[in-house]
């Protein structure tokens, strides 16, 4: 697996597993303990989830080192403030049955996210939390926090995919040296995903998966990822991406695949910010 290093020097994979809408505890636990055994080292998980004590089951049972393992999860936004974060943070570590993380994310950009990011700086200063970041962050919202924070985010997780390119918030990262990495790097195969000819011919020249062919595609922009899946294939199909790379022709075919549209989330637009904060109120995760 390969790593990229963070702009506070901390190692973090290029792929992980994630285990969003896994809401079934015994299905969670088995899901990540596979994902382990195929040899996933980071693994994606938040408290909306409603399932890190699953996740830190499957931690605590498996017999890779904790200090191999990169654990992520985040605060929603009815844990945002320096004092809720701080009990969030105490409920996910306890619940995750771990010492420390290695990445600790706000999940969404609403609500006192700087009160937040306060208490990250003092838990990350402390030692508690290797890594912090921010998740769905426009580019205005990431640059005013880069502007008015002590520590800078190290992570970005966006949604990210072939439909869906983001070029220019990619560029602004990288001069602001934080790290992209994709959620549902496949957009969940919405609006024909993985019936793109494009995609299919190009998983057809190298001998794989149109699956593959995205995961590829987004690291070799420099973007981590972290497919999900409850089956053992499929997560070794996922992970088997490091034998082969697109050329530029390819890169170029996919590039023209941009529709410069969200498929799943739009934090800008009113009825998606509703739908969030519903959320909150009626946590079934399908709706998300």
């Amino acid at each position: 697996m390969k790593t990229i290093e963070l702009n506070n020097g901390v190692k973090m994979p290029l792929e992980g597993f994630g285990v969003f809408q896994i809401t079934d505890p015994d299905q969670c636990e088995k899901a990540v303990a596979d994902a382990i055994r195929s040899g996933y080292r980071m693994i994606d998980t938040a408290a909306s989830y409603n399932n890190e004590e699953a996740v830190g089951r499957a931690i605590a049972d498996s017999e890779v080192p904790r200090e191999e393992l990169f654990v992520t999860t985040k605060a929603y936004i009815q844990q945002m403030g320096y004092d809720r974060t701080m009990r969030a943070f105490e409920e996910s570590l306890q619940n995750l049955g771990l010492d420390y993380l290695d990445l600790y994310l706000v999940h969404m950009p609403f609500g006192d996210y700087y009160g937040s990011w306060r208490a990250m700086e003092k838990l990350c200063r402390e030692g508690r939390i290797k890594a912090i970041g921010v998740c769905n962050f426009m580019s205005d919202r990431l640059m005013d926090l880069c502007w008015n924070v002590e520590i800078k985010p190290q992570v970005n997780q966006i949604e990210r995919h072939p439909h869906y390119q983001r070029a220019d918030e990619l560029k602004l990262m990288r001069e602001l040296g934080i790290q992209p990495e994709a959620w549902a790097p496949f957009a969940e195969g919405l609006k024909g995903m993985f019936e793109e000819p494009i995609l299919n011919s190009i998983a057809k020249k190298h001998g794989k998966t149109p699956a593959q062919v995205i995961l590829r595609w987004n690291v070799q922009n420099g973007v981590a990822i972290i497919p999900k899946s409850v089956h053992r294939e499929r997560m070794v199909e996922n992970i088997d991406i490091w034998d082969f790379e697109l050329d530029e022709d390819d890169m170029e075919l996919i590039a023209a695949l941009d529709k410069n549209c969200p498929s799943m989330l739009d934090t800008r637009k009113p009825s998606e910010v509703r739908r969030v904060y519903y959320y909150l109120r009626n946590p079934v995760l399908t709706s998300l």
